[in-house]
């Protein structure tokens, strides 16, 4: 067992909630550790979208997911975090009033006054379509996100399903790709109906394939595709010679260990205090889309509001000796000096 790792408050999450929180936190003078169980910063946006556009971040028109995860570590570097990549937190337990022990499974074990749990929704994985021998091309020519569209540059690409996912990496990857076939199960499609009219346009423009039916065989050596068989519903048999596959099936999401913490849960979300995103748990916070209350709405923007909350309350805990003064970072010396633009 480690050495215990003594902290103001640990952030369980480093997707862009978890992020902003430690700003948020820093100019309270704060100091926050972070624990996450993918291997890099940047949640979901970066794991999953790193290169998809995000237009509905306040004054910023158009930015990547690994752009606003780049950006945001930027705007925290003032208050020098610690990232603990790679672990998931396992327990929960009360030591003090209010003080946390946190522990991974990675033996790592936390002190802190505070914990803040901004987990999305919990810990994440791709739904595996149902096609035999998929497993030994998952990785190499079978991806289940795309992370450089780069990688696709003239190669014979298919992508199969139907929701908003596949239809936007369909017209992001469309003008890079050798050819592009689109599969999905029916000519009914889940995506916006602004996107499926997009797409059969580029069909009937003869940019693009699309096939109504699915993968029921997969040929290729050694993780490499090279060609894969579509059913239709009347069991007729296409062949389509492909480079790679991008599956988009939707994600499960599991809670893990969060179920088990000792707070109220409804469903495979937490109830929070509105007020100060607490949860039923005294000390424990729940911000980003783990949360939930009457009119929640699972935005990036609503998570960043929500830490800014939480920090205020936070501050009770850390520092109960202290008066709370509000500040703004506009007009606040102290800030600026926190932020090294003073």
């Amino acid at each position: 067992m480690s050495e215990t790792i003594k902290t103001d408050v640990v952030i369980i999450g480093a997707g862009p909630v978890g992020l902003f929180a430690v700003f948020e936190l820093g100019l309270l003078d704060i100091k926050a550790h972070l624990i996450d169980i993918l291997d890099k910063v940047g949640g979901q946006c970066a794991e999953l979208y790193p290169e998809k556009p995000i237009y509905d971040i306040p004054a910023i028109p158009l930015v990547t997911g690994q752009g606003l995860t780049d950006a945001l570590m930027a705007q925290i570097k003032p208050f020098n975090p610690t990232f603990h990549l790679g672990e998931m937190v396992t327990i929960i337990e009360n030591i003090g009033d209010p003080v946390f022990r946190v522990t991974t499974d990675h033996g790592k074990v936390f002190e802190c006054k505070a914990v803040v749990i901004a987990a999305g929704g919990g810990s994440f994985q791709p739904k595996r379509p149902p096609i035999a021998g998929i497993e030994p091309y998952e990785g190499i020519s079978v991806h289940y996100a795309v992370r450089k569209m780069d990688a696709f540059r003239d190669k014979r690409l298919l992508i199969i399903g139907g929701g908003d996912s596949a239809l936007d990496w369909t017209f992001n990857l469309q003008p890079i790709a050798k050819r592009l076939t689109l599969v999905h199960r029916r000519d009914d499609f889940r995506g916006a109906p602004a996107s499926v009219n997009k797409m059969r346009k580029l069909v009937a423009a003869g940019a693009m394939d699309l096939k109504i039916g699915q993968v029921s065989q997969l040929e290729g050596a050694d993780g490499q595709l090279t060609a894969a068989t579509i059913k239709d519903a009347k069991d007729a048999l296409t062949r389509v010679e492909v480079d790679a596959m991008l599956p988009f099936f939707g994600l499960t999401m599991k809670l893990g260990p969060v179920a088990n913490w000792g707070f109220k849960l409804d469903g495979e979300l937490i109830p929070v205090d509105v007020s100060t995103f607490e949860t039923s748990r005294q000390g424990l916070f729940a911000i980003g889309d783990i949360n939930t209350y009457p009119g929640k709405l699972k935005l990036i923007l609503s998570g960043f509001h929500e830490a800014a909350l939480m920090a205020q309350r936070a501050h009770h805990y850390v520092h109960p000796e202290k008066r709370l003064v509000f500040q703004y970072t506009t007009s606040s010396t102290s800030l600026q000096k926190k932020l090294g633009v003073a």
